[in-house]
């Protein structure tokens, strides 16, 4: 009883961050969103106007909610500061600090069921949790040294440095670490990079800012700049790690042997997907970019679509048939002998069913992953599909196979859908 409370009670707390998360983040790409399109929107004044007396550089009309909004925006600076001043910055911050959370939740806690498999690496789940946290710090590391090296001044190059650098990272993980772990933890990793360009570089560059005006200086545009770089860059990453928050429930994509590869792909056409609206808010409307990202993303459909699967099939025992001659000859059966129900039972309740029952025996399960509950002869054929799918297909149950279920038991499996499973 007591360990069914902690796991029920791990299942309210995923629940709960979650939930929060979800929100903030909300919140957060949505002021993202929000601000470049505003960039990329507003227009200069008209010469010698008292806009472009004061300072402005550019500024907008919108009509929202029944009301009319005049958003301006100074290139460095306002005369005077203004009395009450909004940070954007809250918003991040508790995404991040909830998304940490549900790593250690979801992940960290059970690292052994979550994080390791061993097929893919013998590694410890203590060992499995350094690397994830280790990711998270390389990354921020590696990106800040870009951005303030040389390279960081061309943008474009910048850009898929950046790329070919997280490409690699996920290639690592998925080499080291479950896919669906590794899938996580590169999401994590552009996670930390974003909140980390809002607390170390653009809230510091607005302090400056607003401490210059105090004192009666004159800022210094360059932390406007480099704010401004930033946040472009964490717009850009907004579709991909947005796929990844979501990637868990797909398993077609990390569990294929390039998975990897089919990150890669998928980031590639959500940053194309992204540049086409940046472009458009701007005036530009360039079609080939969104046509280039559908395109990538249907040929990583086509690419991993499953592939039709070859079960090992029994064949029935061989019969004696009369000849002309009145001697008797062996003549194996044509026909596949029927799965034995049975069997696949006892391999399902062996493999799947400490965790999808009613009364899960896994540690850290409450209730049945995605309320699918094998424990008996009718759950079992009513989940056939899914279970065929999961366990034959995608192969990505059990999960990191912890219950080591094994290939010829998975052929089984296929026999028995495709024969009906009755």
């Amino acid at each position: 009883m007591e360990a069914l409370l902690v796991s029920y009670g791990i299942e309210w707390a995923n629940l709960l961050v979650r939930w929060l998360h979800l929100i903030t983040g909300i919140a957060w790409i949505g002021a993202s969103f929000y601000f470049v399109w505003l960039d990329n929107s507003i227009r200069p004044p008209k010469p010698g106007s008292e806009l472009e007396k004061k300072g402005v550089s550019g500024e907008l009309w919108a009509v929202h909610g029944g009301g009319f909004y005049n958003p301006q925006k100074y290139l460095v600076a306002p005369a005077e500061l203004p009395q009450e001043l909004h940070w954007f910055k809250w918003e991040a911050y508790a995404t991040w600090i909830t998304g940490i959370a549900m790593l250690f939740i979801v992940y960290y806690f059970n690292a052994s069921a979550m994080m390791v498999d061993k097929s893919v690496a013998n590694l410890s789940g203590l060992e499995a949790v350094g690397v994830g946290i280790g990711t998270l710090v390389a990354g921020w590391i590696v990106y800040d040294l870009l951005c303030k090296s040389p390279l960081g001044k061309k943008e474009g190059l910048l850009g898929l440095v950046m790329f070919v650098f997280i490409v690699a990272v996920a290639y690592m993980l998925t080499h080291l670490l479950s896919g669906r772990a590794a899938y996580i933890h590169v999401g994590a990793m552009i996670g930390t990079i974003m909140v980390g360009n809002v607390l170390m570089v653009i809230i510091p560059g607005q302090r400056k800012l607003v401490e210059a005006m105090k004192e009666g200086k004159s800022p210094d545009p360059i932390h406007g700049r480099r704010g401004k770089q930033r946040s472009v860059h964490n717009n850009y990453f907004t579709l991909p790690i947005l796929f990844i928050m979501i990637s868990n429930h797909y398993a077609m994509t990390y569990t294929h042997a390039y998975s990897w590869l089919v990150l890669a792909a998928i980031m590639a056409a959500g940053v194309l997907i992204r540049h086409f609206f940046n472009l458009r808010h701007k005036g530009r409307v360039s079609i080939a970019y969104p046509i280039a990202g559908v395109a990538l993303l249907l040929a990583v459909a086509v690419a991993i679509a499953p592939r039709p699967v070859a079960p090992i099939v029994p064949v029935a025992a061989a019969s004696a048939v009369p000849a002309a001659d009145g001697s008797v000859a062996a003549v194996a059966a044509a026909a596949p002998a029927a799965p034995d129900f049975a069997k696949i039972q006892a391999i399902i309740t062996q493999r799947c069913a400490s965790c999808h029952s009613d009364k899960p025996t896994q540690a850290g399960f409450a209730t049945a992953p995605a309320g699918m509950m094998l424990q008996t002869p009718e759950l079992i054929r009513q989940h056939a599909a899914k279970v065929f799918q999961r366990a034959v297909q995608t192969k990505d149950m059990p999960l990191a196979n912890m219950t080591q279920m094994t290939d010829e038991e998975r052929s089984e499996i296929a026999a028995w859908f495709q024969a009906g499973a009755k």
